[in-house]
């Protein structure tokens, strides 16, 4: 049995296992296609012929059987995809799960909203979808739908946590989050106005601390009316060029940046995805619905590839794919490399394991750039000795203030 092949049985049985899809052809092609993006690390329909066994004899006729896919409106992204993200959280509900929410923009054409969980400085795809929507900035209403499944998919998950940038923080996603009882760490525009107990109405602009420090307000209003009540923290970071101004419902501390600094762990999924592994940006698609079909594809592999990595480490094989003597590269590269192993080396096929909750050994590629890291602020670990306030950019002088 070749290596492909074994990748394709395993993909296959987990999907009919756990999806609870009735239609066997589209289990059996969705399969073949993740395997074959696996082997050639390119979402491009041309690529994948020489990776799956078929009776076509012509290169054309096995590109249509991907493009019937992609083009079925009968094909349920989600009743796919769900149930096995959901069973690689199932270690999660006794822990934080945070949640990070953004929005990637594909040839200046289409708005690709996620919403992804973050998981070992990495972030996983939970849920998506494809506008034609030149602009990364989209309307409450477009991403909604995504946040009510969202919330009743981890309805068993009572700790959750969203994290999202400037352009999601508005007056519709602070009354669903007060309603929804998720916590959250959102970043807000220097000019929204801050309501305090005793001076009239202030943009945050006015307000940045010097280089080094940050500031923490405690039942803070915001915009115009002042009628959403929050916490605030204003953070003037070294090594960053704009400083931060993060609401949170929780009580405001040097833990609300780390927390708010994983929500950039998508920015290294949106990489992954478009050019650092799969290319999705390579794809000749141009059409909303396929292009959310095709991502599919991609989110499967990287979830199962993340899976694979994880098991890898678990063995004690990691050091065959990862030139590092400490781990040096994502779970997904290390997945990828060791499937491609047994596809070429004959290596052993693993069993997929649930997600880690806590990173067994965080991932720095080089000593320098553990150091970079440590200096700005792109965190890796809580804050809370005054020693790591100085190693992070924060200086001892944290000042709790009032408006």
């Amino acid at each position: 049995m070749s290596g492909s092949t074994q990748i394709y049985r395993q993909l296959f049985s987990f999907l009919r296992q756990h999806s609870h899809y009735r239609d066997l052809r589209h289990l059996m092609t969705l399969g073949w296609m993740v395997s074959a993006l696996i082997c050639s690390e390119r979402l491009c329909l041309s690529a994948w012929e020489s990776y799956v066994p078929c009776r076509a004899k012509k290169a054309q006729s096995v590109e249509r059987r991907w493009q019937r896919f992609l083009c079925n409106p009968l094909i349920d992204v989600h009743k796919l995809y769900v149930p096995l993200v959901l069973l690689a959280l199932k270690n999660w509900r006794t822990h934080r799960l945070y949640l990070a929410m953004d929005t990637t923009v594909l040839w200046n054409e289409y708005c690709m909203i996620h919403v992804s969980v973050v998981c070992c400085g990495r972030a996983v795809p939970l849920l998506w979808k494809v506008l034609e929507h030149k602009s990364a900035a989209v309307a409450f209403e477009e991403y909604q739908p995504l946040l009510r499944q969202a919330r009743w998919l981890l309805r068993q998950h009572p700790d959750v946590m969203l994290l999202a940038d400037r352009g999601f923080a508005n007056h519709q996603l602070m009354s669903w989050l007060q309603q929804s009882r998720w916590h959250y760490c959102l970043r807000i525009p220097c000019d929204v106005l801050l309501h305090g107990p005793r001076q009239c109405p202030r943009e945050v602009r006015r307000l940045w601390p010097s280089k080094g420090e940050a500031l923490l307000y405690r039942n803070v209003g915001l915009w115009d009316d002042g009628l959403y009540r929050c916490n605030l923290v204003l953070a003037n970071i070294r090594g960053v060029k704009e400083p931060w101004a993060v609401i949170t419902d929780e009580s405001p501390s040097l833990q609300t940046l780390w927390q708010y600094a994983l929500r950039f762990r998508v920015e290294e999924l949106f990489l992954d995805s478009k050019s650092g592994v799969f290319e999705l940006e390579e794809s000749k698609i141009r059409c909303a619905d396929a292009l959310e079909r095709l991502y599919l594809i991609a989110a499967v592999a990287l979830l199962y590839s993340t899976a694979q990595g994880m098991a890898v480490h678990i063995k004690g094989l990691r050091q065959q794919v990862d030139p590092h003597w400490h781990r040096g590269i994502s779970y997904l590269k290390i997945g990828l490399r060791w499937l491609k192993g047994v596809v070429h080396k004959g290596r052993e096929l693993l069993m997929p394991v649930p997600l880690f909750t806590k990173d067994p050994q965080p991932c720095f590629a080089s000593k320098k750039l553990k150091e970079t890291l440590q200096q700005n602020l792109v965190l890796s670990y809580p804050l809370s000795t005054v020693q790591s306030f100085m190693s992070y950019g924060i200086q001892r002088s944290v000042r709790q203030s009032g408006l």
